[in-house]
C-alpha cells in the first residue's frame, strides 16, 4: 500500500511540477505527504501553524524572530539585517507560488528554527495560519 502511495506522491510531483503554483497546491502536497507518513493525519490548523511560527524550539530564535510576530508585516534577518517580504499569501501574492524557493527557505529556516527539517504536518500548518490572515 505505501508503494502506491509514494508512486502517487511522485506522479503528483511531477505534474505539480509542470502547472501553475499557488499556496493552495502546496497544501496539497504537504497533505499527500503527511498522509503517507502518518496514517492518522486529519488535516491542517492554523492555530498549530500559529503556535509554531511563534514559539522557538530549543534555539534562540523562532519563525517570528525574523518574519515579525505579523507575517503581513515586513521583516529583517536577525543577523544580516536584510529586509524580508511579508510571509502571508493576502500582503505577498508572489509567497508560495514556486516550488524550488519553498522547498528551499523551508528547508533553510526549518534548520534554523528547529534544528532540522520541518514535517509535512508543520509546513501545512504554518502555511495554513499564513493563509488565514488577511490586511
Amino acid at each position: 500500500m505505501k508503494r502506491i502511495g509514494i508512486a502517487f506522491l511522485v506522479s503528483w510531483v511531477i505534474t505539480f511540477s509542470v502547472r501553475a503554483e499557488q499556496p493552495q497546491d502546496f497544501l496539497t502536497l504537504f497533505a499527500a505527504q503527511a498522509k503517507l507518513n502518518n496514517g492518522g493525519f486529519s488535516g491542517f490548523d492554523a492555530g498549530r501553524g500559529e503556535q509554531f511560527f511563534k514559539s522557538r524550539h530549543g534555539t534562540d530564535w523562532s519563525c517570528s524572530t525574523c518574519h515579525t510576530e505579523n507575517p503581513t508585516a515586513m521583516g529583517q534577518h536577525t543577523v544580516t539585517k536584510k529586509d524580508i517580504k511579508p510571509m502571508a499569501p493576502s500582503a505577498n501574492p508572489e509567497r508560495f507560488t514556486n516550488t524550488a524557493k519553498v522547498e528551499k527557505w523551508f528547508k533553510r529556516n526549518c534548520k534554523d528554527v528547529v534544528t532540522r527539517e520541518c514535517t509535512s504536518q508543520e509546513k501545512g500548518d504554518v502555511l495554513t495560519y499564513l493563509l488565514s490572515l488577511r490586511l
